[in-house]
Formats: C-alpha cells, sequence, structure tokens
C-alpha cells in the first residue's frame, strides 16, 4: 500500500492523501458534506422516498467506510432495511482509521465505524436489524456484481484508475442495476456522461454539493419513476 497523509476538509471532517497518485480519498471541499450530499442524498434517498422498505446497496470503492456509516446512519433514521455491499481490493488498516476517524466522530458514530471495519471480509454481517454490510475484498473488474437498487460510483478518479470508469465496466454496473435504479458519483466528465449513457442509464448533470463540485452526475436505469428531464 502506498504512504497515505490524513488531512483535514473544509467542513472539519478528515480525508486521506495519497501522494503517490496525488489523489484525495474525498473532497477537501468537505468529506462528509459531499458524501451526505451525492450518495445519501441524490442515491439512497431518492430510491427509499419511492421504495421505503428495504433496498441493496452497491458501492465502489469502501475506502475509509464513510458512505457505509452514512448509510447505516441513513437506514437507522429511515427504518429502510439496507443490504450494503461494498468492494476493495486494497483494504485500510484499522490502525490508520482509528487515527483518521476515532476523535473526528460523534462517540456513537465512531461505535458504529468500528463495527465496520472490523466486519468480516467476504460474507454478510448483520450490525443492526436495519443494515447488513457484505464487504468483497475482490478486484471489480473480475468479480460478479449483486443485483443493486443504489450504486455509489466512488472510485478514484477517471484519471487515475481508468479501468473502471470504461463503458465495459459502467455497462457491468448497469446490468447489476435493477429497475429503477438509482446511481450516483461525484465525477462530472462528459465522456463519463456520455459513457453512461451509451450503456442505457438516462443521465443527469445535478448541481454540487454544498461549497463544492459545480456539477455532479446521477443516473437512473428506467425513467418513469422519478419526475426529473435527462440533461
Amino acid at each position: 500500500m502506498p504512504p497515505l497523509e490524513i488531512e483535514e476538509t473544509k467542513d472539519g471532517t478528515p480525508t486521506l492523501f495519497v501522494p503517490s497518485l496525488c489523489e484525495h480519498y474525498h473532497s477537501v471541499f468537505g468529506a462528509r458534506t459531499e458524501s451526505e450530499y451525492i450518495f445519501i442524498g441524490q442515491a439512497l434517498r431518492k430510491w427509499t422516498d419511492v421504495h421505503p422498505g428495504s433496498c441493496t446497496v452497491l458501492e465502489v470503492g469502501f475506502g475509509t467506510g464513510l458512505n457505509a456509516l452514512l448509510t447505516l446512519l441513513e437506514a437507522e433514521t429511515r427504518g429502510a432495511g439496507v443490504l450494503y455491499h461494498t468492494f476493495e481490493n486494497v483494504p485500510l488498516p484499522l490502525d490508520l482509521i482509528r487515527d483518521m476517524w476515532q476523535k473526528s466522530l460523534r462517540k456513537d458514530e465512531w461505535i458504529l465505524m468500528e463495527k465496520i471495519h472490523e466486519a468480516d471480509w467476504n460474507r454478510a454481517i448483520p450490525l443492526s436489524d436495519r443494515f447488513t454490510i457484505f464487504k468483497h475484498c475482490a478486484d471489480l473488474l473480475s468479480s460478479d456484481l449483486p443485483p443493486a437498487d443504489v450504486i455509489y460510483m466512488d472510485a478514484f478518479a477517471p484519471e487515475k484508475t481508468p479501468l473502471l470508469w470504461t463503458e465495459d465496466f459502467l455497462g457491468k454496473l448497469y446490468n447489476a442495476a435493477g429497475d429503477g435504479a438509482r446511481f450516483a458519483t461525484y465525477c462530472a466528465k462528459g465522456e463519463i456522461r456520455r459513457r453512461l449513457r451509451r450503456v442505457g442509464f438516462r443521465v443527469f448533470r445535478t448541481p454540487g454539493p454544498p461549497g463544492g463540485k459545480r456539477e455532479i452526475l446521477t443516473a437512473q436505469k428506467d425513467y418513469g419513476i422519478f419526475p426529473e428531464h435527462s440533461n
């Protein structure tokens, strides 16, 4: 694993910087703000607003576990059942996670974050009555993907991990998506938008998070459930 540095973002929450890639794990404008807005607000809530019972989430890039924690908190708040599939082929050491999050989260949130990271890999682990996590330590490119209602595309940027942004891989995500599935990513590149369209998603250029990027991309597999317009 390359050396990693903990940095504080503008909303006071931490991120990791990878010097060898010149890349951060989260937005420097606000790690938690970005994750809550993009993945919870623009994907999970869009699904559960229409389907309040339960859903399956597929995350590309487990990373520091922030998206998993926020999804668990949302599931408890909304009373929705979530099966959370996340993929990571190079898991971060727990000591680094402790250094990063233990003082940055509320005590109750840190307890949940620690449970998320201590959960066994490669099998389903219930962490509450509402939330079950399945952490796949595997190469996404060669893995079979589970069916999903909500997709968090949170891989490193296309220029850093180009194989995860190819039309072939985005098509693999489309095939895993169920009817009406919601997709969200921080990436707003025009070529990624066109690739998502070509594989079948209805794609939306969506305003970005407060104080952050001007736009992000969201998408839906089958149009007709949500009153938006492709752009």
